[in-house]
């Protein structure tokens, strides 16, 4: 096999079936109570889905303005804004001890209204950072279908097996989280190879911005919720929802809707970053006693 034969493979084949995989394996976690929840507990999952489909682009794009970055790299940042949460942050969010059920129910909300956001936000950014002289662009129909087929459709084949047959789903769903780290660890090792000549460059240049980025998402998206008076647990999951992407669904677009491997790095270093600081915050999270963070008791219960 070539190497152009190897890097279609990847991705046009591997990188949008295992995506699909780890999708499948989100909905073996869900149960349509997740779906309910956003009636029962309406301002937790406003505060939560405001803080990751509204701010999280916003301060994306500032920045992606604000630091020089080269066109291909900004517009990196942007498709990884612009994707959900990830099983990552509901892992997370267990670890953290907060509220998982809420880390659940954002994640799989802003999965399926992305479906329909991410063509249209894409393109603008491609049309800002790139220009007009490029072609470079998502067909908004066929982007939509391929989003529904990788993230929806998954989604609730997972759902109906969780439904019908739950020993098994919970048995394959630890499989896939599994293979989701596993995944995302090939997939960024892949990609510096790819870029290995300027990778280096690209970290120097984008690091920075997947670290700021991240940092002040969790910490905007943690004292959002506690303006609102949301209690602990929501709070940690608000703030791991905001800060952890589903950076392999953003490497999806990169590399098999835009072909494009620059577009790719940014989510591959955001990865890397996200981890970090993730799991500093939850060692002090576990070190820490609540009165840390604060117990004021909000939509959800108390803390």
């Amino acid at each position: 096999m070539s190497a152009e034969q190897l890097v279609h493979l990847v991705n046009v084949q591997i990188v949008p079936i295992s995506l699909f995989l780890i999708m499948l394996g989100m909905g073996l976690s869900l149960v349509p109570d997740d779906f309910r929840r956003v009636l029962a507990y309406p301002k937790a999952v406003a505060i939560g889905l405001s803080c990751q489909l509204v701010l999280l682009p916003l301060i994306g794009f500032g920045l992606a303005n604000l630091v020089p970055l080269a066109p291909e790299l900004a517009v990196g940042v942007m498709l990884l804004v612009v994707c959900p949460g990830g099983t990552t942050s509901n892992l997370y969010a267990h670890i953290a001890k907060g509220d998982v059920a809420l880390s659940v129910t954002l994640t799989a909300v802003a999965s399926v209204v992305t479906v329909f956001s991410i063509p249209f936000i894409v393109n603008g950014s491609l049309l800002h950072f790139m220009g007009e002289s490029e072609a470079i662009k998502l067909p908004i129909g066929r982007t939509m279908v391929s989003l529904v087929l990788l993230t929806i459709i998954p989604i609730s084949i997972g759902m109906t097996v969780r439904r019908f047959k739950p020993v098994l789903a919970i048995a394959v769903e630890q499989r896939v989280k599994y293979f989701a780290v596993i995944f995302l660890a090939l997939l960024i090792a892949f990609l510096v190879y790819q870029q290995r000549e300027t990778f280096a460059d690209s970290i120097i240049s984008a690091g920075p911005v997947a670290l700021l980025l991240n940092v002040s998402t969790m910490l905007i998206g943690f004292y959002g919720a506690r303006l609102f008076a949301l209690n602990r647990q929501q709070s940690i999951s608000i703030t791991l929802e905001t800060g952890l992407q589903n950076s392999g669904l953003s490497m999806v677009l990169a590399l098999g809707m835009l072909n494009n491997y620059a577009m790719s790095l940014v989510p591959a270093i955001y990865t890397g970053v996200m981890f970090i600081t993730a799991g500093v915050l939850v060692y002090y999270l576990n070190r820490s006693k609540p009165s840390a963070v604060g117990v004021v008791g909000g939509d959800g219960g108390p803390a």
